[in-house]
């Protein structure tokens, strides 16, 4: 055999990789036979090529693969709904798919593999046994060609020995069993059924997403140094406070604090989220009273259609607090600004059984809980808020003192109170009227009490300054004493009010039923004096279109009409229980609703029946409630009632009970107070013309 020669040629290779080395390591080494390989092979250079020196040469560049694709565009600008503008976004999608291919690789521990390699295994198994039938018989076949000469006949038996052979094995391999399919218990079909299934409604809510703010700050070492400098502040202004407090209020203070000292790690947390939680609580409570929201707002009876002269008073809301669960409602009011929010004062009546009392302030929002809470040692008996100041509310007590809470100052106490000092009641405040501002812009109210004064109120400063407008005397009771002293005996008011266009003109009821026509101008005599009542005088109210008309009510079952130039009623209704308050309706000079110790409400509209009351409805369910007093709301179709049980109570008024003028064809409805004043005066005109004629 030949000899190869390839260690020569390993040596030839060795040493071009050792050339080609040195002379990547120094351009000017060239190992032995370069000349042949530089003849074999010349290099070619470009026309463009830069010379670059050998520092050049040696110079390395590195550079880094990122993930970023450098075709992905940088400037998308999308349409942000939320902010109303174009947004740029910042990230932008830098995968950049070359290849995709869908698969359809199934595990193996899955059910579906496992029936695939079942199928596979029987599928290769029936393939050996049909290639050893085969390989037998082919065998079978080369042994019996030299023997058919021979035996002729004989040449079928082999064949029929193989297939019996190819049965037996096939009795002695096992049987496989059949694959078992699985059954599906998701789907549900209906057998031998008539029934249809309900088909399913949808029910959807859609909201205004909440507002949100982004927030961010440093704490510094200054920052820090100011909120602890603004806490000391705190302390020192609540110990000066303190310092000025009565010794009662004192008491009062130190229960709160001993009450706080446990909460004060809580206080900080709560305050942050009360907004939130107000809000919330407000969504929690709509949810609740759903069904009374909806009647609120959209229910008509529709049988007032069948009745031409009466009304009926839906029941909605009941407001009621634990705290003042036995004091008797005193007074009601509606808050001036807000139409949905009301003050409710709880004392009692009975002068054997007095006891605290309470300001709460409900909103019909929230049904369940009074949205402020305050109280005081002594019952409350009346409350005015202020018609520029909505958030200023003075009340009169039962002691004789009245006090001004402010809302905006969450404190318990009252911001301004009345002491022996500076000419306190000596009887409980039965009234409070806030009135305009005096000539120095100070605030200024009036109350009226038993003692026979009705004082003048002002705001100076930080204290209350009080005047008496005119001390009560009841007429032809002066009697002389034995010095030769005129002594007067007090007549006890029990209810005022001031007129709507004349500022000086007021009313004032007493407890011996009569009501006197006073100035504030004059303060030693009446202006009139009008015999109304057998018993107390309850409530006294001007009539909010007219200015003539004023209305009166008593413990003497009656209500009464009167028009301010006649010394006698125009009308009078008896209502079979004592009368405990009654109220005018803002949208009609002819409505009005009254409500009876026995627990009904009287709604009266003397332009459809001017006899009797066109609505009598009992509102509380037990004989044993009383009604106290009644308000209506400003604008909607609602009034509230209070009783002595401490419950508050929302009612609706039916189509019937707030009728307007109908409207006739090819003419416009005339609307406006002048239209109301007409009406009333249509009605009294009638009664005058009788009058003259008797």
């Amino acid at each position: 055999m030949p000899h190869k020669q390839p260690p020569p040629r390993k040596q030839s290779i060795n040493m071009g990789r050792g050339t080609r080395k040195r002379d990547e390591d120094s351009g000017t080494e060239v190992g032995e036979g370069t000349d042949e390989w530089a003849q074999s092979k010349a290099t070619v250079k470009p026309p463009d090529q830069l010379d670059l020196t050998d520092a050049e040469l040696k110079e390395e560049f590195t550079r880094i693969l990122t993930a970023n694709n450098p075709h992905a565009p940088q400037n998308i600008v999308r349409y942000s709904f939320k902010e109303g503008t174009y947004k740029l976004i910042g990230f932008v999608d830098q995968l950049a798919v070359h290849f995709t291919q869908v698969g359809n690789l199934i595990p193996k521990d899955s059910d579906e593999g496992r029936r695939q390699h079942y199928r596979d295994e029987l599928a290769a198994g029936s393939q050996e046994s049909a290639k050893l039938v085969i390989s037998e018989t082919e065998i079978l076949e080369e042994e019996e060609e030299p023997k058919e000469v021979e035996a002729g006949s004989q040449t079928d038996v082999p064949i029929v020995q193989a297939s019996q052979k190819v049965a037996e094995e096939e009795l002695m391999t096992p049987k496989q069993p059949k694959e078992r399919k699985l059954t599906n218990k998701f789907n549900f079909s209906e057998r031998a059924s008539q029934t249809f299934n309900n088909p399913l409604r949808d029910r959807e809510c859609q909201m205004e997403p909440p507002p949100r703010t982004n927030f961010s700050a440093t704490a510094n070492q200054w920052e820090i140094y100011d909120a602890y400098m603004e806490e000391l502040e705190k302390q020192e202004k609540t110990k000066e406070k303190e310092k000025t407090k009565t010794p009662v209020a004192k008491k009062m203070g130190k229960m709160a604090t001993r009450k706080m000292t446990s909460l004060e790690s809580q206080s900080d947390d709560i305050t942050k989220v009360t907004q939130a939680a107000k809000i919330v609580e407000r969504m929690v409570n709509q949810n609740t009273y759903d069904d009374v929201a909806q009647d609120f707002k959209y229910y008509e009876d529709a049988a007032d259609e069948y009745r031409d002269q009466e009304g009926t008073l839906l029941p909605l809301w009941k407001f009621q607090n634990d705290k003042a669960k036995r004091l008797a409602v005193t007074a009601l009011f509606w808050n001036p600004k807000y139409n949905d929010l009301f003050a409710v004062g709880h004392g009692s009546y009975d002068f054997m059984k007095q006891s605290r009392g309470m300001l709460l302030l409900y909103s019909m929002k929230n049904p369940s809980f009074p949205e402020y809470i305050f109280s005081s040692e002594s019952g409350i008996m009346c409350l005015d808020m202020h018609v520029d100041h909505p958030y200023l509310v003075v009340v009169g007590h039962y002691d004789g003192n009245v006090a001004i809470y402010n809302l905006k100052k969450p404190q318990s106490q009252p911001s301004f109170r009345s002491s022996a000092k500076s000419g306190k009641h000596t009887d409980p405040v039965w009234q409070v009227r806030w009135q305009k501002d005096d000539m120095d812009h100070n605030l200024n109210f009036f109350s009226v009490s038993s003692d026979g004064r009705i004082v003048s109120w002002t705001l100076v400063k930080s204290e209350l300054v009080h005047t008496d407008i005119i001390k009560l005397k009841v007429e032809g009771s002066t009697t002389e004493d034995l010095e030769g002293m005129q002594i007067h005996t007090v007549a006890c008011g029990t209810a005022f009010d001031f007129h709507r266009e004349i500022d000086y003109l007021f009313l004032v009821g007493t407890e011996e039923g009569k009501i006197y026509k006073c100035s504030k101008s004059y303060s030693s005599q009446f202006l009139d004096t009008y015999d109304a009542h057998n018993m107390a005088v309850d409530a006294v109210s001007w009539n909010p279109y007219h200015t003539k008309v004023f209305m009166s009510c008593s413990s003497d079952w009656t209500v009464k009409i009167w028009d301010h130039t006649i010394k006698t009623p125009m009308f009078i209704y008896d209502l079979n229980s004592a009368v405990g308050d009654v109220a005018w309706a803002p949208y009609s000079s002819t409505v009005f609703a009254a409500v009876t110790t026995n627990g009904k409400t009287h709604v009266f509209d003397l332009s459809i029946n001017k006899y009797e009351a066109i609505c009598n409805q009992a509102v509380v369910a037990r004989k044993k409630n009383k009604l106290t007093h009644v308000q209506f709301n400003p604008i909607h179709p609602i009034i509230i009632v209070g009783d002595d049980r401490g419950h508050v109570t929302c009612l609706k008024l039916s189509p019937n009970l707030r009728k307007m003028p109908k409207e006739k064809k090819g003419q416009e409805v005339q609307k406006g107070p002048a239209v109301e004043i007409a009406k009333l005066d249509k009605l009294l005109n009638l009664v005058r013309e009788v009058k003259t004629k008797t």
